[in-house]
Order: C-alpha cells, then sequence, then structure tokens
C-alpha cells in the first residue's frame, strides 16, 4: 500500500514539538504544533491548512508567528485547533501587532478557531485580517457521532483534551478509507500516472455517478486539454483498504483517565507521535511535572495497538544517553522503534 499521509517531525526528539503531515497527492498539510519551524521554507508554510495546537506553553506555540507572517498578503483560510481558551490567546498575540494598514491588502487572511472542551458543543471564533483580527463568534461545532473535529477533504481530525495541569490536547489525523491505484492495471491500459489520479480518487471516496468525467494528464499544464473517460470506467483502477492513521500525543500525566483518552486516540495508529521527557528511574519527576516516562509511553503505544513509535520530547537532562532512552521505550512497547522520522 503506497501511504497517503507523510508525516515529519521537525527538530528531531529533543528539539520543540512540531509535527509537519503532508499528503500524497494534495497541496495542503497539517501541522501538530509549532515550538519551532526554522526547518520549514516559505513554501512549506504556505501549504499548511491546519494548525492544530496541544497547548500554549511556549515550547508548543512559541514560532506560530513563523506561520502566520507569509500568509499576510495572501487570501487564505487557515483552520486552527486549540484547547478550551485558545481563541483568546490567539486574538492576543494577534493584537501585539499593528493593523492600521490592512485596508490595503485586498486579499483576506482569515483563522477559524475550533477549541475543544471534554464534551460538544466546540466554541468556534474567527480572526480576519481585514478587521485587524477581531474575534467574531461562529455557531458552535456540535456532536459528531464519529468524534470529528475538522473534516480536511478525504481526512479526519479527531482531538481530546488530556490533564497537563492544563487541557493539552492530543490528536489523530486520518483517511476515511484509504484509496490505492493499481499501477500494474494503468500500465496495461496504458494510462498515466500524475495529478488526475487525485481528482479519480476523490471521485471515488464521494461515490460520484459513472457518467463522472475524469480528465487524465501526466502533468498539470495538460489539464485544460486532457481526455476524459467516465468515472465508471475507471473504477478498476482504485482499491479501497483501511485508512491511514498517525496520532500525536504530548504533555500529559500519566493518569488512568489520560491513559483511557491517549489509547483511544492511538487506536491502531499506523504512526504515533508520543512524548516521553524522562527515564522509568525519574518516574517521581515526571509525575511531578505531569509528563509521560519512557515506560508509560511505550505501555500506551503497546495498549493502543500502534505499528510504529515515533517517541520525543526528551528532556535535556538525558543528552548522550539517547540510546538508554530508546532501548526503555522499546521494551516497554514491545520491539523495535526503527530510525527516526
Amino acid at each position: 500500500m503506497t501511504p497517503t499521509l507523510h508525516p515529519r517531525l521537525l527538530n528531531g526528539r529533543a528539539g520543540d514539538p512540531a509535527v509537519f503531515v503532508e499528503a500524497l497527492h494534495a497541496s495542503g498539510a497539517v501541522l501538530f504544533d509549532c515550538g519551532d519551524l526554522s526547518t520549514l521554507s516559505p513554501r512549506h508554510l504556505l501549504r499548511v491548512e491546519a494548525l492544530c495546537v496541544s497547548h500554549a506553553h511556549m515550547d508548543h506555540w512559541a514560532d506560530a508567528d513563523r506561520l502566520l507572517r507569509p500568509l499576510v498578503g495572501r487570501e487564505k483560510t487557515l483552520a486552527v485547533v486549540g484547547p478550551d481558551g485558545f481563541a483568546a490567546k490567539l486574538h492576543h498575540r494577534l493584537a501585539s501587532y499593528t493593523w492600521n494598514l490592512v485596508d490595503r491588502i485586498p486579499l483576506d487572511l482569515v483563522l477559524e478557531v475550533t477549541e475543544v472542551r471534554a464534551a460538544p458543543p466546540f466554541p468556534r471564533t474567527r480572526l480576519r485580517l481585514q478587521t485587524g483580527f477581531v474575534p467574531e463568534a461562529l455557531s458552535p461545532l456540535p456532536p459528531d457521532p464519529d468524534g470529528v473535529v475538522l473534516q480536511l477533504g478525504a481526512l479526519r481530525l479527531r482531538a481530546a483534551p488530556l490533564d497537563h495541569g492544563t487541557p493539552s490536547l492530543g490528536f489523530a489525523l486520518e483517511e476515511a478509507v484509504h484509496l490505492n491505484v493499481w499501477r500494474t492495471r494503468l500500465t496495461e491500459r496504458g494510462l498515466p500516472t500524475g495529478p488526475w489520479l487525485a481528482a479519480l480518487k476523490q471521485a471515488v471516496a464521494d461515490g460520484l455517478p459513472d457518467d463522472h468525467p475524469i480528465p487524465i494528464f501526466a502533468r498539470a499544464a495538460e489539464a485544460a486539454s486532457a481526455p476524459v473517460q467516465p468515472l465508471g470506467a475507471l473504477r478498476n483502477l482504485v482499491a479501497a483498504t483501511q485508512g491511514q492513521r498517525i496520532a500525536y500525543l504530548t504533555d500529559f500525566a500519566d493518569t488512568p483517565a489520560n491513559r483511557a483518552t491517549a489509547t483511544a486516540l492511538a487506536a491502531r495508529a499506523d504512526t504515533l507521535f508520543i512524548e516521553a521527557p524522562f527515564l522509568a528511574a525519574d518516574a517521581a519527576i515526571a509525575a511531578e511535572r505531569m509528563h509521560l516516562t519512557t515506560t508509560a509511553a511505550g505501555a500506551i503505544a503497546r495498549e493502543a495497538g500502534a505499528r510504529r513509535v515515533e517517541p520525543f520530547h526528551l528532556s535535556p537532562r538525558y543528552l548522550g544517553r539517547e540510546a538508554e532512552w530508546i532501548a526503555e521505550i522499546e521494551a516497554a512497547f514491545g520491539r523495535g522503534l526503527g530510525p527516526p522520522d
């Protein structure tokens, strides 16, 4: 199966938390936390369609301005998901700048913030460049039977608060279903690979009728004059399997309630990004600071049935002891971690 989601831990296992997720054949990207975004180019930053912030501790969103700066002057709607009260924090941050010349910028930057609480409905707020980012209340997000807080094309985002002395959101990003193209069938029929396959898969996912036209082109520049075939003639090029799932869990105490929430979010994750700041011998320090140990992180991953674990948030006190840190996580997880993303 060719994976759709390609996540990248931006600052290694010991740097400020941030995970950048790209989707195959999709122009947009998802960003989990933004403690340090210096490794992302402006081209990557412009692709971010959803910013998911676990909580407002500085190491998790200190670099939000680096994301927002290139968006000013572009027509853009950015979905933001954060914990209870996050819209006010984002507003106050933006209010620290002067916006007296925004009437000269014809293109509007719109931030739509959803605050995830223990139970829905979830408050929603709009902040627009052309009003100087004055908060505008939107209709709350109603309960969703599947727990989805944001839909991004074929991707669904779930979120739930964990206890870190303050609410800290855990996230799961998944495909509703994974649609894979049979390359052998493309070759047999003399059809090219290319961006047209994204439209084909989206049409299949949306259940469009057999007579829906699908342009076939290898390069975007050819789209306008591309030959067309009906969806019904192309359906057998696409196979449906269980969707890919990525989970991101950080900054929470090792309590039974937190474990239950974290395990549910990470259930059957193809890749689980999970914090593990402290070695098992320092469990008392971890408990006092409301963080996980290596053994707790590995156990949560094992209980969730995660296929692969990517630990991060390594405390600086263990620099030079990474092998010991990884060995403890692997022992609790029950198998090796593999190379870092």
